[in-house]
């Protein structure tokens, strides 16, 4: 953890708890928005142009808040305008780390060993964690954000032309809809699993527990209509938010963080729900299964031996996933 722009002691999952014993999530340091002409955006200060080359997102391929943004940019076809960096699945001593593991990088834009260099680079005398995903401004030489939820927005529209125009995550007449939906899924599901998986009393724990399958259940009914995505026929980020969850539980949420009453594989609905968004084309290339479940199982805290679990057989591509009844292959329009 950063205190003060200083490394002061080796990294720990949970760095604040709540009365009940249990895990609370530290808010994003950096809010600032690329914009097509560079104003401000709903956070932050302008200044930060949509250019071509321009913009650097380091990531890490175990964390489904980093996984929306490379589905984002896969999706709005930004591979060629924002590069990318992608760090060691294993959290070390001093968390995320640069490094030679297969599928990831060095930093060779800005020379750092650590992520949290990168962070006192951009504020000297920050305090907090050094998370993923960032945006990187190779211009200013800075942080423009670090809000996954913000960076997902700016990836959709903030780039203007440079983006693909054909998809839209967040059109404008569904906006209430997927504002209120994020706003249950989130605290429930998506923070839900790291509640129930870093809570310290039995208490806490058990509140997550139900709050995480009662999730899961609604969201099985909710597709009972065979409807393709949670709005209807329209891939949004509402679905980028939910897959990049459901696609890491049974393979670290169910054991690891004690989520185990079922699986995504008992679930018809859900199952097929993930199957089709996998296979929409660039998504399964954001998701690397031996990097989730080395990155989930290195947490001292949880698991103190350091073994990674064989199982279960699911791959990036989706070929061990169970083809419920119902289950299409789409592109998304």
């Amino acid at each position: 953890m950063l205190v003060n722009g200083q490394w002061m002691a080796d990294w720990q999952p949970v760095q604040a708890k709540d009365e009940k014993g249990g895990f609370v999530r530290q808010t994003s340091s950096f809010r600032n928005w690329v914009t097509p002409d560079g104003s401000a955006g709903p956070t932050g200060e302008g200044g930060f142009t949509a250019e071509a080359g321009r913009y650097h997102l380091y990531v890490a391929l175990i964390c489904p808040w980093a996984s929306r943004t490379l589905i984002g940019r896969k999706l709005k076809k930004l591979e060629d305008v924002i590069s990318v960096s992608v760090v060691e699945p294993a959290l070390s001593e001093q968390g995320w780390r640069f490094g030679d593991y297969p599928g990831a990088d060095r930093d060779t834009l800005n020379g750092a060993s650590y992520m949290h260099e990168l962070y006192t680079r951009a504020d000297p005398a920050i305090s907090g964690r050094a998370t993923v995903p960032v945006l990187w401004d190779k211009k200013r030489g800075t942080i423009v954000n670090n809000e996954s939820a913000d960076i997902l927005r700016m990836l959709n529209s903030g780039f203007g032309d440079l983006a693909d125009a054909h998809i839209e995550l967040y059109p404008f007449d569904l906006r209430a809809e997927i504002d209120a939906l994020n706003a249950r899924i989130y605290p429930a599901l998506n923070n839900g699993v790291y509640r129930a998986g870093f809570a310290t009393t039995q208490l806490a724990y058990e509140e997550a527990f139900v709050q995480v399958f009662a999730m899961l259940d609604e969201l099985e009914a909710r597709l009972g209509d065979e409807r393709s995505y949670l709005l209807g026929e329209r891939f949004t980020e509402t679905d980028i938010r939910l897959f990049v969850t459901l696609i890491r539980f049974d393979v670290a949420y169910h054991g690891l963080f004690k989520t185990n009453r079922k699986r995504i594989a008992d679930y018809p609905g859900l199952c097929a729900y993930q199957a089709r968004i996998l296979a929409i084309p660039g998504v399964s290339e954001t998701v690397n299964i031996d990097h989730i479940k080395r990155g989930y199982y290195s947490i001292k805290a949880l698991n103190p031996s350091g073994i990674v679990p064989v199982g279960p057989e699911l791959h990036a591509k989706g070929s061990a996933i169970r083809r419920q009844p119902g289950y299409k292959s789409r592109r998304v329009s």
